[in-house]
């Protein structure tokens, strides 16, 4: 997986059918050197060198996958689950854009490869995002629920669980994004360290009810977003640690505005994603949300694996052609699959 956030490939081995079997195993994260970062980040919204970006990052997956195998002497892996980096995501104008080659990376790994997981599902109408719901419902077939799962990369999504097994999921809003944007530009760091930026500064209440404002909020879910969707509400106004506040407020408060959309309060919130690490950020979900909230390593889930470990099990059920999204999930108009295997020549 590399997430919106920019910050590395998480790779994990999981061992499942696809169903109700999920067995967890190694992972590891390797941090994309800035160069490839840049590079990354200078092709968002499909613009730029981006085919010679795609294969630098589907070598950096090739390596990554090689470490993982290396470091903890896997043996037989039969299929690989890969995301690809998302540089483009407009499903109202039928667009969604993971760069990755397939091809390259099953020739590298040896290994056969399904990728493209999102282009079926907004061909039909779907949203193309959020994915990891089904993998989550998987998971937490033996907690307490109803529940919901946020995951906070660059951005926010959210899947509720029922009492019954009904999956609700959407993007909330922005996650991390707007707050690694914003430390890029006024402190050169790609990221707000532990929130401590955030934490030094206050939150200009009357730009998070502008923000709030937004049409995107009084849209019934299912719903998604693009990374930059936001661009427009950075307080370009404010101090550094002042905007950092008002934004990790910003991502709280979408989060919080989420609950009205549930059939159900949740009993518990779970926690995601890179955004779990920000002790301000936890700390704004905490005052705002009606449920404990907790990382999901509190119920044994590795917390910086769980997205590749979703992919993972997305690629299974994409080889037996079972759904990888529904219409409480993406709005398409009925269960879909969707993903394209590349076998090694």
């Amino acid at each position: 997986m590399s997430g919106t956030s920019l910050d590395g490939v998480d790779a994990a081995f999981l061992v499942t059918d696809g169903r109700g079997r999920v067995e967890t195993g190694p992972w590891l994260t390797v941090p994309y050197p800035d160069a490839l970062r840049e590079r990354l980040r200078s092709v968002l919204g499909g613009a730029g060198p981006v085919g010679e970006v795609e294969r630098a990052l589907t070598e950096a997956h090739a390596e990554a996958v090689g470490e993982l195998r290396a470091r903890h002497s896997l043996g037989r892996v039969d299929v690989i689950g890969f995301h690809g980096h998302t540089i483009l995501h407009r499903p109202k104008e039928g667009r969604t854009w993971q760069i990755g080659d397939g091809a390259l990376l099953a020739a590298r790994t040896g290994i056969d490869v399904v990728c493209d997981f999102r282009s079926a599902d907004v061909a039909a109408g779907g949203e193309g995002a959020p994915l990891v719901p089904l993998f989550h419902a998987a998971l937490a077939s033996g907690l307490e629920r109803p529940l919901a799962v946020l995951n906070i990369g660059g951005v926010a999504n959210v899947t509720w669980i029922g009492a019954d097994g009904a999956v609700l999921a959407f993007d909330t809003g922005p996650g991390n994004a707007l707050i690694d944007d914003w430390c890029l530009a006024h402190l050169g760091r790609p990221l707000d360290e532990d929130g401590r930026l955030a934490a030094g500064g206050t939150v200009d209440a009357a730009h998070v009810e502008r923000f709030l404002g937004h049409a995107f909020f009084s849209r019934k879910p299912p719903k998604s977003l693009d990374r930059d969707e936001w661009a427009a509400f950075r307080p370009a106004h404010l101090e550094p640690a002042d905007g950092a506040a008002t934004l990790t407020a910003m991502t709280a408060a979408a989060v919080a505005a989420a609950e009205t959309w549930f059939p159900s309060p949740p009993r518990r919130w779970l926690v995601t994603g890179g955004g779990r690490h920000n002790r301000a950020l936890m700390g704004e979900l905490r005052r705002r949300l009606s449920a404990p909230v907790a990382s999901v390593e509190a119920v044994g889930w590795e917390g910086d694996a769980l997205e590749a470990q979703a992919f993972a099990y997305l690629a299974v059920r994409a080889l037996d052609g079972l759904p990888l999204s529904l219409p409480t999930t993406t709005g398409v108009a009925a269960p879909t699959t969707g993903g394209r295997r590349f076998r090694p020549a």
